[in-house]
């Protein structure tokens, strides 16, 4: 059944936003090596075992603020058909996130944002 994978933090200043989720949570929070600048988040549930990881992303200029959550799907081609036959639309058709999978961004019918994963080490750009 598909769960949430993972989850975005926009933000304007992405380190401002790291240093804040540190310090609130104690989140371990690294930056992603490679061209677009992105930060991943490793927690862990009440016993210390790893938990959902997450990350936080460079907003772009006029984007509403937020967290995505990113729900795990074995195909994302045939959730984007569900999303829109469902009544929601895509508004970031899938990309490849190189060796890590796919991933696209939707609108739920109230106008909620979320995404949809496709692990896939293969993933290519």
């Amino acid at each position: 059944m598909p769960t949430i994978v993972h989850f975005d933090i926009s933000a304007e200043e992405p380190e401002r936003a790291r240093r804040f989720y540190e310090t609130l949570f104690g989140w371990k929070i690294t930056p992603l090596p490679g061209p677009v600048p992105y930060h991943l988040i490793e927690t862990a549930d009440s016993e210390g075992s790893p938990g959902v990881g997450g990350g936080v992303s460079q907003r772009s200029e006029g984007e509403k603020g937020g967290i995505t959550n990113f729900i795990g799907v074995d195909s994302i081609e045939r959730y984007v058909a569900k999303v829109e036959e469902a009544g929601g639309s895509v508004i970031e058709h899938k990309w490849a996130v190189p060796g890590r999978g796919y991933l696209a961004v939707c609108l739920d019918t109230e106008g909620n944002r979320f995404g949809l994963w496709e692990e896939n080490a293969a993933a290519r750009r």
